[in-house]
């Protein structure tokens, strides 16, 4: 008990209150260096652990560019460290578009409303809460875990995870595991509530297609004109058709939804995976695009008056492969463009595939359902990435688990970057009690 004779906050009183102050913390990084940066938010959570007697270490990888890093000794130390990490910038939010301030953090219908609710500062909050109620109550997790708040992971972790890789490598000795974002939320599939544990993730390939002609006067013929090799490459690459190929979390996945709707399964029938894909209600937007690699163009600059032909024009291609499949992608990518056009990486970043078995996936899965019996956990992969892409680099296996119970009409895959981006105060708190059931036992 208090002094006042009160007992102090558990993790589910306080996980609101903190999701709420750091989305009203703005760290908008719109990836040009121009944002406000992640000082503020890191010094919020610096503050948080040092209040429990904690010893964080503050490190900025540039001005405003600020990490958070913390170890918490293990009741078994001798294991291998697990490393729990989230991020503290946010994309950009256009505030017109938005029924609420999307910095006020409003609490509306019991959701909390704002950029960041479910990327990633939800899962930022119950961390946060979980850890300092450990803390406070005198108990250890399993095994030593170190916390990483991180910068910029919305622009590639160049200031953030990945800088802490390159540069204090030491921070994440021993660890040879990670649990993030973008995994443990629920969705319904046939009337049953269904966690999907992220294993695996995309590869990255953002692309610039140069093409180059020659330079004349608009009136002129010319047959060696950059804006028309590259219009045809772009055409050719944005409607390629990339083949149906199901990686082993896809496979997995795939069964079980098999299993739960009764749906067959035929992995060479793309509308038996289309069927089973669909039956993942608003999650289809994640899995369907694991089906395949994929290609996307998003940019085209080219020229600088009306009567003059370019000698040259470029174009961005977001590229996203399957992971193990890179070489594949690259080269299928070069003979759609042909031969008058140029490839080049502008971003690249490795596809992971971790395992669905194991330890640490099995305590996940227990939290789970010691929470919500009858549940159950499949693995699948993230269209996009994470931070465990940078973690990767030392070794350490990366795995999505910022665990909600969600109620089945929301459009949870929407509110990643989208407008009006929110998250259910139950969810919240339910997500408090699985990590804290994790940590004490994985």
């Amino acid at each position: 008990m208090t002094a006042a004779g009160t007992r102090p906050p558990t993790a589910q009183d306080e996980v609101v209150d903190l999701c709420r102050d750091l989305i009203r913390i703005d760290t908008t990084n719109p990836g040009d260096g121009t944002g406000p940066g992640e000082r503020e938010a890191a010094e919020y959570v610096v503050g948080l652990l040092q209040d429990v007697g904690l010893e964080p270490e503050l490190f900025e990888s540039a001005p405003g560019r600020a990490n958070v890093v913390v170890r918490l000794e293990g009741a078994d130390p001798s294991r291998p460290a697990l490393v729990v990490h989230g991020h503290l910038d946010v994309v950009p939010a256009h505030a017109p578009d938005w029924s609420v301030d999307p910095f006020a953090a409003e609490v509306r219908d019991g959701l909390v409303w704002g950029r960041g609710a479910v990327d990633m500062k939800d899962m930022d909050a119950m961390v946060l809460a979980v850890v300092r109620q450990m803390v406070r109550e005198g108990r250890r997790p399993a095994r030593d875990v170190v916390l990483a708040m991180f910068a910029d992971e919305e622009a590639g972790g160049r200031f953030g995870a990945h800088w802490a890789v390159e540069h204090r490598p030491e921070l994440f000795a021993g660890a040879t595991e990670a649990i993030s974002e973008v995994g443990g939320f629920s969705v319904d599939v046939a009337g049953q509530r269904v966690y999907l544990l992220q294993t695996a993730e995309k590869g990255l390939a953002w692309l610039r297609l140069v093409a180059e002609g020659r330079a004349g006067h608009g009136s002129q013929v010319n047959t060696d004109n950059a804006v028309t090799h590259l219009a045809a490459a772009v055409a050719r690459i944005g409607e390629h058709a990339w083949p149906l190929q199901l990686t082993p979390t896809v496979r997995a996945l795939l069964t079980g939804v098999a299993d739960l709707t009764g749906l067959p399964f035929d992995p060479e029938d793309p509308d038996a995976v289309d069927a089973l894909v669909d039956a993942l209600g608003p999650a289809s937007r994640f899995v369907g695009a694991t089906l395949r690699h994929s290609t996307n163009p998003t940019r085209l600059a080219a020229g600088y008056k009306e009567n003059v032909i370019p000698g040259s024009a470029t174009a961005a291609v977001d590229g996203r492969f399957l992971p193990g499949l890179s070489a594949e992608f690259d080269a299928t990518v070069a003979r759609l463009a042909g031969p008058h056009v140029r490839v080049e990486d502008l971003v690249r970043d490795t596809g992971l595939e971790a395992p669905s078995e194991g330890a640490l996936v099995d305590a996940m899965v227990a939290a789970v359902v010691a929470e919500d019996p009858g549940a159950h956990v499949l693995p699948y992969m993230l269209s996009g990435g994470t931070d465990n892409k940078s973690l990767s680099l030392l070794g350490i296996t990366g795995y999505g688990f910022a665990p909600l119970r969600l109620p089945s009409d929301l459009d949870f895959a929407g509110m990643f970057h989208g407008v009006d981006e929110r998250v259910p105060v139950d969810a919240l708190r339910f997500g408090t009690r699985v990590l804290d059931r994790l940590l004490a036992t994985c």
